[in-house]
C-alpha cells in the first residue's frame, strides 16, 4: 500500500518546468534538423511529444518523436512476467547520424535507461544521446546521468514518486507517495 505524502508538483508547474528543459535543449543542440525525442513507455512519451511540440513551436518546425517499449531489454526480465509481450516500437525515423534526447518521467536506478539505450541501438547509431528526465530522485544502481532534468527530489527508499499526466491518468501532477505496511496483516 501507499500512502500520499505531498504534491511536488502541480500541473502549472509541470508545464513551466517543461518550458525550462525545452530552451535548454534549444540551448544545447547545434543541428536542430538532426534532433529527435524518444520516450521511454509509459509516462517517458507524453513528456517527450510534449518537449517536442514546445520546440516546433518556439522554432516553427517538426521535432520528430519515437517511442520505445524496453520490456524485452530489461535485466529483471523474469520478473516482468512469464512472457512479456513486445510491442511495436515506433520509431518512425532513422535514428543513425540523429541527435537522441532520450526521455523519462523518473530517474532512478539507471538500470530503465540501461535498457533503453540497448533497444535504442538496436534501430541504429544515433550521433548523440542524451538523457531528459522530469525528476531524478537518486539511488543509481549504475553510472548514469541525466544531462536535462526538471527537478532534483530527495527520497527515501521507501518513498516513490508518482508522475501523472492527462494523457494516461486523466489528471496532471507529480506526488510523493510512501510505502507504508498493510496494518491488517501486521496484526494476524
Amino acid at each position: 500500500m501507499v500512502r500520499e505524502k505531498r504534491q511536488l508538483m502541480s500541473a502549472s508547474e509541470m508545464d513551466r518546468t517543461l518550458v525550462r528543459l525545452a530552451h535548454e535543449v534549444l540551448e544545447k543542440s547545434d543541428d536542430l534538423q538532426q534532433l529527435a525525442f524518444v520516450g521511454i513507455k509509459r509516462r517517458g512519451v507524453p513528456l517527450a511529444r510534449r518537449l517536442a511540440d514546445k520546440i516546433g513551436n518556439l522554432e516553427n518546425m517538426t521535432v520528430p518523436v519515437g517511442v520505445l517499449d524496453i520490456n524485452l531489454y530489461r535485466d529483471d526480465l523474469s520478473c516482468v512476467g512469464e512472457r512479456p509481450v513486445l510491442n511495436a516500437k515506433q520509431i518512425d525515423f532513422p535514428v543513425a547520424g540523429k541527435d537522441i534526447v532520450l526521455v523519462d518521467d523518473v530517474l532512478y536506478t539507471g538500470r530503465t535507461v540501461r535498457a533503453a539505450l540497448d533497444a535504442l541501438f538496436d534501430h541504429g547509431r544515433p550521433a548523440r544521446v542524451q538523457l531528459l528526465v522530469l525528476i531524478d530522485r537518486g539511488f543509481r544502481e549504475l553510472p548514469i546521468e541525466a544531462r536535462y532534468v526538471g527537478r532534483v527530489v530527495q527520497t527515501t527508499a521507501n518513498e516513490i514518486i508518482e508522475v501523472k499526466f492527462q494523457e494516461i491518468d486523466d489528471q496532471e501532477k507529480v506526488l510523493l507517495v510512501e510505502r507504508v505496511e498493510d496494518q491488517s496483516r501486521v496484526s494476524a
